[in-house]
């Protein structure tokens, strides 16, 4: 281990960045001690149940549907060979590109009764208007499976590599002890792969609770949705923290909950058992194997990417031109900005706990970490409630020494806005850049100072040029979540100052379905590239780093 000299500024600069990016959830929890008033009590008595029950419900509709998609398509990948397979291994990681408010612009518009299945419908059979039923697309059942649809490959990609490691002598005891192969896959390889399914569900819930635009735009009332109509409509902050405390509660039962599940199935298995070989299938069950791997990719990319490229090229966006090219490049600018900060800040804190090796150091790496377990739109009122109170501050302040008001200099600002950004996605970053350090050896550091090297120039001659995949990797993965990011940006972006999702979120509540199409299909454009590198490293079994 290093000498605690050596490493003592790197983790006192670990401790200052996490406090800083932990400050905003310690304003929200102070609010809840601020009493609510009038407002507070109307929405408690008012709305506040449907936003529980609506919330809870979603969690259960998704957790349960991506872990019957997850578990069903990563079984049938990773043990058994059929038509398609090495295609549909990777693709079926395509629907993670494509975010869920978009999916609910496009399937609104494919389903409504003037799209062109109900159309086609009336005009095959003679229908018209109150002849027949058709399911409501935007309801909350709509919301919910739109969200699987998107959401199933967090649990497929953590269950398939589980699955895949699974040693072949489990279950040939199962079938010794009398177990048919239905019973086997149940009583022995699902309870094997129960920390992973949990961990898989526990992300596809959390970004269900995080959710607004789809749930906005469906009219289904929830937390997310709650909060940003307190703030922005209401003008009331310190409801708005109140529904937002409730919210970051959600996520932390969400987490303890999967810990838990974690903890309580921890299976071991011999480092040099033999990998399953993969049972051939024929037939008709090779076809209906290929089917169900298909039909989620289909419907979660193929048909809502195919229907946004049509309707773009039809009509697309009326102010296609300077006007998209200035929202364009506002997303983009952001997206590298938080992208550019989000390594840097991520490189700190994990070098500082490698020099230290200290729980200490652990501990305020998970810190740091929070922002990616809470939802955008209550990062957003975390941030904006002391950056109003410091923008005051700073007011006053200045109106006294100058007799001008300079007004408001954080709030509504780009710098505001990329710290929301920071505190929400610096865990995919740090992630990476954590596992791309733990293959450097350790003796890396030793040596260096040996040279008479400190820890910053060793990390700059050493670390970084070994570490440049974790770090483009860590930046793509950021970069494509601030593309997709709507609550945060909803609430905090400048005036006048417009991303590609809020312009296909505001045309879509417009319905103009069709003018949003261009936005949308920029924004799954731009995650489908890292996406796809990312799966099929994965499929080769790279690590991604």
């Amino acid at each position: 281990m290093l000498s605690a000299g050596f490493a003592r500024p790197w983790n006192a600069a670990a401790v200052v960045v996490a406090a800083v990016l932990v400050a905003p959830l310690a304003a929200l929890v102070a609010n809840v001690f601020v009493p609510g008033g009038d407002a507070w009590r109307h929405l408690a008595e008012t709305v506040l149940p449907d936003y529980i029950a609506n919330s809870v419900a979603l969690v259960v509709l998704v957790g349960a549907g991506t872990g019957v998609v997850g578990v069903a398509t990563a079984w049938l990948v990773a043990r058994f060979d059929f038509p398609g397979r090495a295609a549909l291994e990777w693709a079926l990681l395509l629907p993670l590109a494509m975010p869920a408010y978009v999916m609910a612009y496009v399937y609104t518009d494919l389903l409504q009764f003037a799209g062109p299945i109900q159309s086609g419908l009336r005009s095959l059979f003679g229908w018209a208007a109150g002849d027949y039923w058709f399911p409501d697309i935007r309801s909350l059942g709509g919301a919910a499976l739109l969200m699987v649809a998107v959401l199933y490959p967090y649990v497929y990609l953590l269950t398939r590599a589980t699955f895949a490691s699974q040693s072949p002598s489990l279950t040939e005891a199962g079938r010794t002890l009398g177990l048919s192969p239905g019973q086997t896959f149940f009583r022995v390889s699902l309870p094997l792969a129960r920390p992973a399914i949990a961990a898989g569900i526990a992300l596809a819930c959390m970004e269900t609770l995080a959710d607004y635009g789809t749930v906005a735009y469906f009219g289904v009332p929830t937390f997310t949705t709650g909060i940003l109509r307190t703030w922005m409509s209401l003008g009331e902050p310190v409801s708005a923290a109140k529904l937002s405390v409730m919210l970051l509660a959600f996520a932390g039962v969400l987490l303890v909950a999967e810990r838990a599940a974690r903890r309580q199935a921890r299976f071991h298995e011999a480092a040099l058992a033999r990998r399953r070989p993969r049972v051939q299938l024929f037939g008709a069950r090779a076809w209906l194997a290929g089917l169900a791997c298909a039909l989620p990719v289909a419907l979660g990319f193929l048909v809502p990417a195919g229907l946004l490229a049509s309707l773009s090229l039809d009509v697309g966006d009326a102010q296609f031109g300077m006007r998209f090219a200035a929202l364009a490049a506002n997303s983009l600018t952001l997206a590298a900005i938080t992208a550019a900060l989000a390594v840097l800040v991520a490189l700190t804190l994990a070098y500082g706990a490698r020099l230290s090796r200290s729980r200490f150091a652990a501990g305020v790496n998970r810190l740091a970490m929070l922002g990616y377990a809470v939802p955008g739109a209550v990062i957003a009122v975390g941030v904006l409630i002391p950056a109003a109170r410091v923008d005051h501050a700073i007011a006053s302040l200045l109106q006294r020494l100058t007799g001008e008001d300079p007004g408001l200099l954080l709030t509504g600002s780009i710098v505001a806005l990329v710290y929301a950004y920071l505190i929400r996605f610096l865990a995919v970053a740090l992630q990476s850049v954590d596992a791309g350090l733990a293959k450097i050896t350790p003796a890396m550091e030793e040596a260096s100072r040996s040279l008479g090297q400190g820890p910053g120039l060793t990390l700059w001659r050493v670390h970084v040029p070994l570490l440049r995949p974790s770090l483009v990797t860590a930046a793509l993965l950021v970069f494509v979540d601030v593309m997709k990011e709507l609550p945060a940006t909803l609430v905090m972006r400048p005036f006048n100052f417009d991303t590609l999702a809020v312009q296909a979120f505001n045309l879509a509540a417009d319905e103009r379905l069709a003018e949003a199409s261009t936005a949308s299909l920029a924004i799954v454009a731009v995650g489908l590239g890292p996406l796809i590198i990312a799966s099929r490293r994965l499929v080769r079994g790279e690590a991604v780093t």
